[in-house]
């Protein structure tokens, strides 16, 4: 396996470099035979990199401990289902399946390509090519995951048991398929650049490759937030970790570009603009990449492979510097069919919600990078912690949820005051409504009354918008409501899909603002039949068993869950030592509801039997891992394809009357 797999590798390589070459030599030369190998070598790359991705995987499954990479991330006791997760646990790996990812996206991207956009296509092919070319070059020659070992041990080191998770199976690749996959909408638009198509030939193909991207990284850091939920032992979602920043940077930027490229398609504005946006989404994923792979800032998820900080560092300075000259360069051509007809528009929103989501953006960069320009230029590292990213983006974060709600109720063009105030009227009811009733109710911290009552401004509006087109629906056709709402939503999936989106954000947002300002943490010893009252809950630890494995020794704690009396649920917590690793790693036993999630997790197991607790009560967190699964409906609905209608020519009407009428037959 591991001599296929390296055979596999520089094949890969040598198709790819090609694939590179020919494209853009195929274009000069005016030459299709030599385009259209270019692009067959991109076809059998995918196949090149798939035989070696198969390969280390069988040598997972096979625990063939002479290929180094095999070694150090398995062992003989690792379940087969780990397999997938240690294929990427490393370095090697995980370039590996970034390698393959890009091939696979961008065949399909040239082949699903649109017409149009032909003659820039050898462009687009070749920007992703070398992006695959650079890729597959350092695992062949850096970071190979089929270098083997000079002895073959008895068994290997063990994968990292924080990875031993559910969430290890989508959260990783997710957030890899995210940052590799912004190459593709971005190659689209330089490759139109370098073709002279400074139009709108790209935009199609930009927009859905954008959303695909954008949902791979959002529902990676989703689930990322639920992984360190569940098992890093804290009781939070979110940490500002510098890895973590870097898929959200991109993500960010990739936002304002979706919602940019659809007044783009719309309205043929933006041009420049949204150039501008996917180069920076390109650079900050670079960045995101070098930032994982280079070894310069400490985090649970960084490989801490310094080696290569040099090569990603030089990678992402070509990838920034390079895409802005060619821009430059075709400035002049880039120019808007129309100009912004007013501020009171929909298109004016839009601006102003990139303008806000860079500024969250870069606020996080500034915070992310700050630590190494203090230890570069004071030779002391100053680490920026929670406090300041909640305290600078809070503000931008609400002010963006409050546009969210104003910008799909604005008309495009130009909105006369009448028609805002028909329009907002009543999200801004349901907004205030639901702040005073919840100051009524006590709730009087300020920035919690924001967050509900922006989360019910934008509500409101969307509910308001889905009522009047399916009421509108049911008087003109005569469909019942609920066949009336369907096919609202399927008339215009794009408008429709990325309301649901936003429903997905808004729940995002009761789960941040709940959890951040009423949760409730206690930490406690407790002893087998002792019991503990939390908020409205009284918890009765009944006992632990140990039990001794290969590779750790597991410690699960029985505890019983009352209310007002009555036993509502008996949950078991896992706490397991894995001493090769010097590590122990936590399952916390979670209570989830609507409302809220009583949160237990094992911090210490004493020898005389008692246990170390932490117990938090943490409000409308669970709307928060809702969010994922309807942020996906949402976005599967706004990509769904439209069907295309095909014309029929119809003779004019003097046509008709030169013609001899056809004998008919009695």
């Amino acid at each position: 396996m591991a001599d296929l797999g390296a055979i596999s590798l520089w094949i890969a390589l040598a198709l790819a470099a090609y694939s590179t070459i020919g494209s853009v030599a195929g274009k000069l030369r005016s030459s299709p035979a030599m385009v259209e190998s270019a692009q067959s070598a991109m076809y059998a790359a995918v196949l090149a990199l798939l035989v070696a991705t198969f390969s280390l995987i069988i040598a997972f499954i096979s625990r063939d401990f002479e290929i180094a990479y095999v070694a150090a991330h398995s062992d003989l006791a690792m379940a087969d289902r780990f397999t997938w997760v240690a294929f990427y646990a490393g370095n090697e790996g995980s370039l590996l399946f970034i390698a393959v990812t890009l091939s696979i996206m961008s065949a399909i991207a040239v082949w699903q390509s649109p017409e149009r956009f032909k003659d820039a296509l050898p462009y687009t092919t070749a920007i992703l090519m070398l992006t695959l070319t650079f890729f597959v070059a350092v695992t062949a020659v850096m970071a190979n995951p089929f270098d083997k070992l000079p002895f073959i041990p008895a068994d290997g080191e063990g994968i990292n048991p924080l990875l031993t998770h559910f969430g290890m199976f989508f959260h990783p690749p997710s957030l890899m398929a995210g940052l590799i996959g912004i190459t593709v909408p971005f190659a689209f638009a330089t490759g139109g650049l370098l073709a002279g198509k400074t139009a709108d030939e790209w935009v199609d193909a930009g927009r859905v490759w954008g959303i695909i991207a954008w949902v791979l990284l959002g529902g990676g850091l989703l689930l990322g937030s639920w992984w360190a939920y569940t098992i890093l032992g804290w009781g939070g979602f979110w940490f500002w970790d510098p890895v973590e920043n870097a898929a959200f940077m991109p993500f960010l930027a990739l936002t304002a570009f979706i919602h940019s490229i659809m007044v783009q398609k719309r309205r043929g504005m933006f041009r420049m603009w949204n150039i501008v946006l996917i180069n920076v989404s390109f650079g900050l994923a670079l960045y995101g990449m070098f930032m994982n792979r280079g070894g310069s800032v400490p985090s649970v998820h960084s490989f801490g492979a310094s080696s290569l900080g040099w090569i990603f560092l030089m990678f992402l300075a070509i990838g920034v510097i390079v895409p802005f000259i060619i821009f430059i360069w075709r400035y002049p051509l880039l120019k808007s069919a129309r100009n912004l007809d007013s501020m009171l528009s929909r298109e004016a929103a839009f601006l102003i919600n990139n303008l806000l989501l860079l500024a969250i953006a870069f606020v996080t960069l500034w915070g992310t990078v700050y630590p190494l320009i203090s230890r570069l230029t004071n030779d002391e590292e100053i680490t920026v912690a929670r406090p300041f990213y909640d305290q600078v983006n809070g503000p931008l974060m609400l002010a963006l949820i409050f546009l969210m709600g104003v910008g799909p109720l604005l008309p495009w063009r130009r909105a006369g005051l009448a028609g805002i105030k028909k329009s907002l009227l009543p999200p801004v009811i349901g907004g205030l409504a639901t702040v005073a009733i919840l100051a009524l109710l006590g709730l009087h911290k300020n920035y919690a009354l924001i967050g509900f009552g922006l989360s019910a401004f934008v509500t409101t509006g969307i509910l308001m918008e889905w009522y009047r087109g399916t009421r509108s629906r049911h008087r003109s056709s005569g469909e019942n409501y609920a066949t009336a709402f369907l096919r609202l939503i399927w008339a215009n999936r794009p408008r429709y899909g990325g309301y649901i989106v936003h429903l997905a954000v808004v729940m995002v947002t009761l789960g941040i603002v709940g959890t951040s300002f009423f949760n409730t943490q206690v930490d406690v010893v407790l002893s087998p039949g002792e019991r503990i009252t939390v908020e409205n809950y009284e918890l009765v630890y009944l006992g632990s068993i140990e039990t001794p494995m290969s590779n750790r020794t597991e410690f699960t704690s029985t505890v019983q869950i009352f209310r007002d009396g009555e036993l509502l649920e008996t949950i078991r917590t896992n706490r397991a030592f894995y001493p090769n690793f010097n590590m122990a790693a936590t399952r916390a036993a979670i209570r989830s509801t609507p409302v809220e999630d009583l949160y237990i997790v094992p911090s210490e197991n004493l020898p005389d039997g008692s246990v170390g607790f932490r117990i938090l009560v943490n409000p409308l967190i669970w709307w928060m891992w809702v969010a994922g699964p309807v942020m996906l409906v949402g976005t599967v609905i706004a990509l769904w394809p439209q069907r295309v209608r095909s014309q029929v020519q119809v003779p004019s009407p003097s046509r008709l009357a030169g013609a001899r009428p056809k004998p008919t037959v009695a």
